[in-house]
């Protein structure tokens, strides 16, 4: 960097005393005494350090937010909260938790309800994702509603068929709820298995009124009775079986 040197004289001026007007640069090394050598040195180490600091400044930036997990995913009962939280991933390999400006959503308010602090409310059973967002990033996690309050659960038709590379009618899970004489088709939030998992694909639709149906695979021996069995957590674990037999 080249300085002028009127603005060497003046800075040297301030650091080490006025300057007499016949001085110049050529003449410091005689005129300057030790002390006020010393005094420039400090100067310009000052000076130099300032430059540095103001120099380097470019190079500390703060980490860029890349990604965020939203979590539990969680099975909660009607009526029933859980609160979420937000955990942000840097460029840098850091994480925090993120509270402070995060932006909370339902996809369906009306199954599950999330307010401005990440608590989810269970209003109806369904399933819903939730999300959290902060500046440009978000991430999402999902949380299932069931009923409170049931005490049986059965499958209807508590039977069926299916061919060979084919698929099943439908089949429905039904809760009966305390209180309410009128079953309640969970079909969409009930868990369902089967004993052969490895020929047997299960179809679980993502609203009520369609059934579950189940498809066999190549490789289904013909003849096999398979049990079918549909899980439901509500105040207590239920679960309700039905077969499923592969046709010659």
């Amino acid at each position: 960097m080249h300085w002028p040197e009127s603005s060497l004289l003046q800075f040297i001026s301030a650091a080490s005393g006025p300057l007499r007007k016949t001085d110049s640069l050529e003449g410091l090394p005689n005129m300057l005494s030790s002390k006020k050598k010393l005094q420039l040195v400090a100067a310009f180490s000052t000076l130099f350090l300032f430059a540095g600091v103001v120099g380097c400044n470019g190079f500390f930036v703060d980490p860029v937010l890349t990604s965020i997990a939203v979590g539990p995913t969680a099975t909660i009962n009607q009526g029933a909260t859980v609160q979420e939280s937000a955990v942000g991933t840097y460029n840098d390999g850091s994480t925090k938790t993120l509270s402070s400006g995060t932006q909370w959503s339902s996809s369906d308010s009306t199954i599950a309800s999330v307010s401005s602090s990440g608590l989810v409310t269970g209003t109806a059973p369904g399933s819903a994702t939730i999300t959290a967002a902060f500046q440009t990033t978000s991430g999402t996690s999902s949380i299932t509603v069931n009923l409170g309050n049931v005490t049986a659960i059965k499958i209807t038709p508590p039977s069926g068929t299916v061919a060979v590379n084919g698929t099943s009618a439908p089949f429905f899970a039904y809760a009966t709820v305390s209180g309410d004489s009128t079953p309640v088709d969970v079909s969409p939030t009930a868990t369902w298995t089967t004993s052969d998992p490895t020929n047997i694909t299960i179809n679980v639709p993502t609203t009520t009124g369609v059934g579950v149906t189940f498809t066999a695979g190549s490789g289904t021996p013909p003849g096999e009775v398979v049990t079918i069995t549909a899980t439901y957590l509500s105040t207590s674990t239920l679960n309700a079986t039905a077969k499923l037999t592969v046709n010659q």
